[in-house]
């Protein structure tokens, strides 16, 4: 997840931007800056996840445009050839502007029912620094999209990901003086989270998603960074929801953990967080083993348990920086810590996303990893939309 419906206030497109979408420049960036507040509705009605679908890949890695929400999120840790420490995140959203019942067909080629908006963040670790950047655009012209026929790929201009075969993906970004291109082999194939892809995040009937990552890809290429060109390898992670829906009333923000094992494990916890401080019981979880068979969890199966604090000092928002994960039934505790403190990102709306360590034990068996930890909400609440 829990991206989970981050674009329904993420996108938003902020009053104007539908017509924004239509009316900027060929390549050029939409200049309206998102708002998370005053969003007007999108027009007509869009599909609502219900239960879990028959799911079919690479197609279903694909658009689904008659939902309103949708993002592909890829992150990994890397290192270079003389160690140095990487973490990245690439993330591409779609927002639909119109509901299929209303949805026009226009002749134009600029015409747009959908926006896309990305993510492309750099974490360097030695370095000590945070790098940030995100674009917008309109899904048309060749601009931004996503298909997964006959092969997946998603793409805002020249940021993409695009399969190159069976199991086999390049991922490519490039912006100022920062670029990261990447080789990446899915080892385990689709995971299907929640139950058979159906993710539900609250009480009402269609607060769901769908909800698939891909969980251990091997990944080898470069960065360059500052005109330095570091061979690197590692792992990466990718998410991939779609849905129509929003946190509900009295829930503010998740925080969410993907955690890759040394030993071929994954670990996947989101905790969604209420006004008055309790964790929401649609929080979830998920084990995925060596063979790629899945365990869930249940809000009350596991804990995340923080130990400090880092205050922003960009948005003045307050963040756990430490946690401990515990499920007592698998006798798992795990320590999560940041690689770096400052991994906020500031754009269209304010969140902390970055790479983490991980520590811990099984049974008296001592366990490393490394993964990635999302945190919405401290810096201003996401409740009813977001």
């Amino acid at each position: 997840m829990n991206k989970i419906w981050r674009l329904l206030s993420v996108v938003v497109l902020a009053l104007g931007l539908g017509a924004a979408a239509l009316l900027a420049r060929p390549g050029q960036p939409i200049g309206v800056r998102a708002g998370l507040e005053g969003m007007p509705a999108a027009a007509g009605q869009f599909e609502r996840v219900t239960g879990p679908a028959e799911l079919s890949f690479p197609a279903d890695f694909g658009a689904h445009p008659d939902t309103q929400t949708e993002w592909w999120y890829f992150t990994g840790n890397l290192r270079g050839e003389d160690g140095r420490r990487f973490g990245f995140q690439l993330t591409f959203f779609r927002r639909g502007l119109a509901g299929p019942d209303v949805r026009a067909q226009r002749s134009s080629n600029w015409a747009a029912n959908q926006v896309y908006l990305a993510h492309f963040a750099l974490t360097d670790v030695q370095g000590g620094a945070f790098k940030q950047f995100e674009r917008i655009e309109r899904g048309a012209a060749g601009l931004a999209g996503a298909s997964g026929n006959p092969a997946f790929e998603v793409w805002l201009r020249d940021w993409a990901v695009v399969q190159t075969g069976e199991r086999e993906y390049r991922l490519r970004a490039h912006q100022d003086q920062l670029g990261l291109d990447l080789n990446l082999t899915d080892k385990k194939g689709p995971i299907l989270q929640g139950e058979r892809g159906y993710s539900q995040k609250g009480p009402e009937a269609g607060n769901a998603s769908t909800y698939v990552s891909l969980t251990r890809l091997e990944a080898a290429g470069s960065i360059n960074l500052d005109g330095n060109l570091y061979e690197v390898n590692g792992t990466a992670w990718m998410d991939h929801e779609y849905g129509t829906s929003a946190l509900g009333q009295g829930q503010t923000g998740w925080d969410w953990f993907s955690i890759q094992l040394e030993d071929g494990r994954e670990l996947m916890v989101y905790t969604i967080r209420r006004a008055d401080g309790s964790i929401d019981p649609f929080s979830r979880g998920a084990l995925i083993e060596v063979d790629g068979s899945i365990r869930t969890f249940s809000a009350l199966d596991f804990s995340v348990i923080p130990s400090a604090q880092w205050k922003s000092p960009h948005s003045g928002g307050i963040y756990p920086a430490e946690w401990t994960i515990r499920i007592d039934q698998l006798d798992l505790d795990l320590q999560i810590a940041p690689v770096l403190a400052d991994q906020e990102l500031n754009n269209s709306f304010v969140y902390w996303e970055g790479a983490v360590d991980v520590t811990g034990s099984q049974r008296g068996r001592r366990l490393r990893g490394w993964g990635y930890t999302e945190l919405t909400g401290y810096a201003r609440s996401f409740e009813g939309g977001f």
